[in-house]
């Protein structure tokens, strides 16, 4: 081997200074980097510009720079000259806001759809927050209490009675139906000759009702009892405190473990008995308001937080219940999700509002807002059921197999291991589902129901503010509100993925 001097691997001289890297920061960078790194880039960012300036540009120009803030009328809002060119007409989204945000609702009374709204955001942003505690006592109140007081609030009256007049109403109608139908089919046996058969059923089911109203002769005492009090409504509310107490209390383990159910129930109950004595719920409540007086924001907000919030659980149940092993359960939740998924939303308030009071008995009526909130739950509810069910079909089997292997129960591994990742995984696909529910709200002035977009329309009618620009200026301003309420829910749930995804570096 021939041994090579030291120096001969020395560099004798310094390397030659490279250039400086090319900086990849800043606004210059992201030009260069982003913008304007291809031809084809190129083109398609003068192609961008250009859109930008043909479509913003006009926009600020119509809704700031020549808009009109300014007036009493429509003269305020018309150009002075041939030639002058006047935008958005503001002082007509002044003239007509209470209407937007209230509809027809009596203005006396607006100070509870106030109430309502200071209500509602200062339950839900502590629930949003996720650094604040008590998470699951904001969010009883939120979605359990303040649905009620709500209720009382915007539409007013008081209460007759609770569980115990409730419970002996509902038995009442059920043994009388039940004994009705009982003797129809014993009558007709009779009459038709057609055997002692169809006879000895309808005695039977008759014999059902009799048995059911002698079953609820106790309960039915303590009615007659309650209703003769001088305090009738607080007497069977306390009643009901003390026996749906009790029923928690022996079903959370009595002795052992049931004194948390029953501390709750009673601080429950004693919250619900100091809001009925604030709103005098037991003396008529307040004045009631016709939900036909109903409109703009107020019922945008309603028919969108509603069905949002009820149609989770129906889509849960329909998603677990059309992966279940019963044939029966497993069949009806596939019945119910393609027939609600194969109409449109429209059909379904026509049907709600026009048709369902068709089959209902004669003597029994409900609110047309109701029906419209019942009718977009189970619409809305068909739908995150399909998310939902992709969401639990992605979770491996082994999950499951390894919750059964520790000894949970089905539910268990359901509600504590399954559908919480199933739920994180669908996330987007949820949202999405409410940003479309919130927009398509605005079908419900099909059924008479004026919401934001219908008290928009409905201000058209006013000559007073009858120009060019009055249009173009509404409906700039409820996609305003639109694009709000939309783009919020979009990013709380960017933020609520970043924060759930399992994979992100802390």
């Amino acid at each position: 081997m021939t041994d090579h001097p030291a120096q001969s691997f020395v560099r004798a001289d310094l390397v030659p200074e490279r250039p400086a890297p090319i900086k990849t920061t800043g606004f210059f960078a992201f030009l260069r980097t982003r913008l304007l790194n291809s031809p084809g880039n190129v083109l398609l960012t003068i192609v961008g510009i250009v859109l930008m300036w043909v479509i913003i540009v006009p926009t600020i120009r119509f809704l700031v720079v020549d808009a009109v803030w300014e007036g009493a009328d429509r003269t305020s809002c018309l150009a002075s000259d041939a030639g002058q060119s006047v935008g958005a007409c503001w002082p007509f989204i002044q003239a007509k806001i209470t209407q937007f945000i209230y509809g027809f609702y009596p203005e006396p009374e607006r100070w509870r759809v106030n109430l309502t709204f200071l209500l509602a955001a200062v339950l839900l942003l502590p629930l949003l927050v996720p650094w604040l505690p008590a998470k699951s006592l904001n969010a009883g109140v939120f979605f359990v209490a303040f649905p009620i007081v709500a209720f009382f609030l915007l539409h007013g009256g008081g209460v007759s009675g609770f569980g115990v007049k409730w419970t002996v109403g509902f038995l009442s109608s059920f043994a009388d139906g039940i004994g009705s139908v009982g003797r129809q089919l014993a009558a007709s046996g009779e009459a038709g000759g057609t055997g002692s058969v169809l006879r000895l059923a309808g005695d039977a089911v008759a014999w059902i009702g009799d048995a059911v109203n002698f079953l609820a002769w106790p309960l039915i005492q303590l009615r007659d009892w309650l209703q003769n009090s001088d305090q009738p409504v607080w007497y069977d509310f306390a009643c009901t405190a003390a026996i749906v107490s009790l029923l928690l209390f022996l079903l959370n383990g009595a002795f052992r473990t049931g004194w948390r159910a029953l501390l709750t129930s009673l601080i429950a109950f004693l919250g619900a008995g100091v809001v009925m004595a604030v709103m005098h719920l037991d003396r008529g409540g307040l004045p009631v308001v016709d939900t036909r007086l109903w409109g703009g924001l107020l019922v945008t907000l309603v028919v969108s937080v509603t069905g949002i919030v009820s149609s989770i659980p129906v889509g849960i149940a329909l998603a677990l219940g059309r992966r279940s092993t019963i044939p029966l359960i497993r069949i009806s939740s596939v019945a119910f999700i393609e027939f609600w998924r194969g109409v449109p939303l429209i059909t379904v308030l026509f049907f709600a509002t026009y048709m369902l009071p068709l089959f209902l008995p004669g003597n029994f009526t409900v609110d047309g807002l109701v029906r419209v909130l019942i009718g977009i739950a189970l619409f809305a509810g068909a739908y995150n059921a399909e998310v939902i069910r992709g969401g639990l079909a992605a979770i491996p089997r082994g999950q499951a197999e390894a919750a059964s292997a520790l000894g949970l129960s089905y539910w268990k591994t359901t509600g504590l291991i399954v559908m919480p990742q199933a739920l994180r995984h669908v996330i987007p696909g949820l949202v999405n589902s409410f940003i479309a529910l919130f927009k398509d709200t605005s079908l419900v002035s099909i059924v008479a129901l004026f919401d934001l977009l219908g008290s928009l329309r409905a201000t058209f009618a006013d000559p007073t503010w009858a120009t060019p620009t009055t249009l173009f200026t509404g409906f700039a301003f409820t996609g305003i509100i639109y694009f709000v309420f939309c783009f919020g829910m979009s990013r709380y749930s960017l933020f609520v993925e970043h924060r759930l995804n399992p994979d992100r570096r802390i």
